[in-house]
């Protein structure tokens, strides 16, 4: 879409502008501490100066501290140093782990081998890092049974207390009851 930059609100404008980097000529500061490319200190210049030298050296003059006093401007390769920050982004997203919730339904009338089925899925899920969120269901009447429904959570949380910290205890919502356990660490 083709915005008419004439038109535009001047709110628009001056948020643009902020949005943008500070380098070369948006650099506004009457004087300015600069680096060279290779970490040697080049004293402080006015940003005319800075960018001079910046412009024989083909590099970008681009602003590092905006609070320190003078504010400190680094030439280097600005495409090539955003590159690297995007990379290293993408790289330390890569190797983060989000814990998803995953779910355990049961009823409090369960059999023990369904429960065992249960207990290993819990397991599974904690080991991958996951948090677990085990839930009864009560059907009818059997919500009369809540206490039944607390007892099996209880003694969920004790057959799986090796590799899972109840994070949030046995609690009733509704026509379920939960809690939430988290693995150790």
């Amino acid at each position: 879409m083709v915005r008419d930059l004439q038109n535009t609100p001047l709110i628009d404008k001056k948020r643009s502008q902020r949005d943008l980097p500070k380098i070369n000529e948006r650099i506004r500061f009457p004087e300015i501490r600069v680096i060279d490319s290779d970490g040697a200190q080049l004293g402080i210049l006015t940003p005319d100066e800075a960018m001079k030298v910046a412009e024989e050296r083909e590099l970008d003059l681009v602003l590092v501290s905006e609070t320190a006093v003078p504010p400190v401007c680094r030439i280097m390769d600005y495409g090539k140093y955003k590159f690297e920050q995007e990379k290293k982004a993408r790289e330390a997203k890569k190797k983060q782990h989000t814990a998803d919730v995953k779910e355990v339904k049961m009823r409090y009338k369960i059999d023990e081998h369904d429960y065992q089925v249960r207990i290993n899925q819990a397991v599974r899920f904690l080991k991958a890092g996951d948090k677990v969120k085990v839930t009864i269901t009560f059907r009818g009447r059997e919500i009369q049974h809540s206490h039944l429904a607390e007892t099996l959570l209880k003694r969920m949380a004790s057959d799986l207390g090796e590799v899972a910290d109840v994070q949030q205890a046995p609690k009733k919502e509704g026509r379920n009851m939960m809690m939430l356990l988290s693995s150790k660490k």
